[in-house]
């Protein structure tokens, strides 16, 4: 089964404390749609401006990738610029450019509408809505958000959750969204407004799934010894996750999403590997089976 995805597609000026670089593919879009794409196939949805460099746009063609509905706009691509700090915790933004996202709406081409997953990347609630509003009776949707949403459209953050069937963020944005200092509790209590699933990303300590019926999985997070840019990791988990959901070609349940939190961490450790998505555009289907048969024996005890 294919895979829609809706979400930013952007321009990344990137600075760690090791390098730094300009230019860069970034955004939710972006990050979901090449991530999927090893799963699944992918229809992707996003804005991007006349400034876009065909040699991003050749990088998702070559994923295989539906653009179809991927607009262009008079004007330049969304731009976030931001430097890490030396623990890779800390990052501050020093700018934002919304550019053509700003008054960016999505359109669902007639034969998107019909996609039986649907993942809405990182973008404001109201959008994610708009999206909700064109597809017609998805078997699977999935939500991922941000503290900015949290904090400015919370009602209508709300709102969504009772629309969709997996909600993903992180630890943090999980107890403020649900106003616990238990991250168990507040995974919990998210359900309880909507989502039958609720995913935590706990970035180098892994993720924590909630399901139906107190069903609990714990994953790890794969260990690095090198990070050079976790811009993406996240976007990164979702796309795995929500292609691996699509691979699997029929129901939903919990012993296919631990197998798709398992993939979109080991995804997503290959992603900060290198800046944007430069480690993940030469990765073979041979490197990502040695890596989840390398989590498998780190994470089995019998």
């Amino acid at each position: 089964m294919s895979v829609l995805i809706v979400g930013s597609v952007a321009l990344d000026d990137i600075k760690t404390p090791f390098a730094e670089h300009k230019n860069l593919l970034g955004g939710s879009a972006s990050y979901g749609a090449v991530a999927a794409s090893f799963f699944s196939p992918v229809r992707m949805v996003g804005v991007v401006g006349e400034d876009f460099p065909e040699e991003h746009m050749e990088l998702l063609k070559k994923r295989g990738i539906d653009l179809g509905g991927l607009q262009k706009a008079a004007g330049r691509t969304f731009r976030w610029s931001g430097v890490y700090g030396p623990d890779w915790n800390s990052r501050e933004t020093l700018s934002v450019e919304l550019n053509v996202f700003e008054t960016f709406r999505p359109e669902l081409p007639d034969d998107y509408r019909r996609s039986p997953v649907v993942l809405l990347a990182n973008i404001a609630p109201d959008l994610q809505h708009m999206v909700l509003d064109q597809a017609e009776k998805p078997g699977f949707t999935i939500a991922d958000t941000m503290d900015l949403w949290i904090n400015i459209a919370r009602e209508r953050l709300v709102e969504l959750l009772a629309r969709v069937d997996m909600l993903i963020l992180n630890d943090s944005e999980a107890k403020e969204l649900a106003g616990e200092s238990n991250l168990v509790r507040a995974g919990h209590k998210l359900q309880a407004m909507g989502p039958r699933y609720v995913a935590v990303k706990k970035g180098e300590h892994g993720c924590l799934l909630f399901g139906d019926g107190g069903e609990f999985f714990a994953c790890p997070a794969f260990p690095l010894e090198d990070v050079h840019d976790p811009t993406g990791a996240g976007d990164t988990f979702a796309g795995a996750l929500a292609g691996t959901v699509a691979a699997g070609g029929g129901p939903v349940d919990f012993a296919l999403l631990r197998k798709a939190v398992v993939r979109g961490s080991v995804l997503a450790s290959f992603n900060v590997e290198a800046f944007s998505l430069e480690r993940v555009k030469t990765l073979t289907a041979d490197d990502l089976d040695a890596r989840l048969e390398a989590f498998r024996r780190l994470t089995t005890f019998e």
